[in-house]
């Protein structure tokens, strides 16, 4: 029973960081701010449904695209809460795109990772070299598309879609949520929850992992983006790195900063 007291503590960022409510409320003002500073952005569909649709900011018609995968544990928010994240990346003249998802429990985490392989299919026709970066479920997201097999998937796609994943605060093994509150909405079994653990799946052969996480971050977090490293180290360039002093929610601020040492890196990423 320790275990599942323990686990539900670990998992639980919201009850982890009493003002995370204040901060996430703060990250739809400052991503409503910068759509209406009069930063170019347009909305690209993916599918049918009404989540379908990838929130693109373009810096130029040219060069490599960052993709931004939100988090919310597969189950909460959507692109609109992390418009401001793009302000970095713009700042270097690198385009951004932030897709949105259905949520669980309406779809299951394998149906996600599913319309994010869509997202990241519709991205590919602009013809541009492609990082995926993401935070949280995104982060989880985000090692799926470095992963994915795209030859599968549509022999036309090259193989090498992703040249990188950048993970910060990501989830690899969703196996710990299962006796958790989070599962709540995901409806995971054990297998289940293996068959959606990118820590499982066979090592990308091509491109980079950063797995970044909060330095105030619990011992899983910090566990399951070394885990990641350590798995995948060993077939591709793969680093991870605890960022002093932030948290599950303020990890990803730094993207919002085009000074930051976060996009500093994710610039290097994508013009290699």
């Amino acid at each position: 029973m320790s275990a599942v007291i323990d686990l539900e503590a670990e998992y639980n960022n919201r009850a982890k960081v009493p003002e995370s409510s204040a901060l996430i409320a703060g990250w739809a003002q400052d991503a409503k701010a910068y759509r209406d500073s009069g930063v170019q952005m347009r909305a690209i569909p993916y599918g049918s449904g009404a989540r379908h649709t990838i929130d693109y900011f373009p810096a130029g018609d040219k060069g490599p695209i960052v993709v931004f995968i939100h988090g919310g544990y597969w189950q909460a928010l959507d692109a609109s809460f992390f418009s401001h994240l793009a302000r970095g990346l713009n700042g270097h003249g690198i385009s951004v795109a932030i897709p949105s998802y259905d949520l669980c429990p309406n779809v299951s985490v394998g149906d996600i990772i599913a319309q994010m392989r869509a997202a990241t299919r519709e991205l590919a026709k602009l013809g541009r070299r492609l990082v995926v970066s993401g935070h949280s479920a995104g982060g989880h997201l985000a090692a799926c598309m470095l992963a994915t097999d795209w030859r599968a998937l549509d022999a036309a796609l090259p193989q090498d879609l992703i040249v990188g994943a950048y993970a910060i605060s990501g989830l690899f093994d969703l196996a710990p949520l299962v006796p958790t509150s989070i599962n709540n909405a995901l409806h995971l079994n054990d297998a289940g929850a293996r068959e959606v653990s990118p820590l499982f799946w066979p090592a990308p052969s091509h491109g980079s992992l950063d797995a970044v996480v909060g330095g105030n971050e619990g011992v899983e977090y910090l566990r399951q983006s070394q885990s990641i490293v350590d798995a995948w180290g060993a077939h591709i360039p793969a680093r991870f790195e605890a960022l002093p002093g932030a948290n599950h929610f303020t990890a990803v601020a730094p993207l919002a900063d085009p000074q930051s040492a976060m996009v500093l890196r994710l610039k290097a990423l994508a013009t290699l």
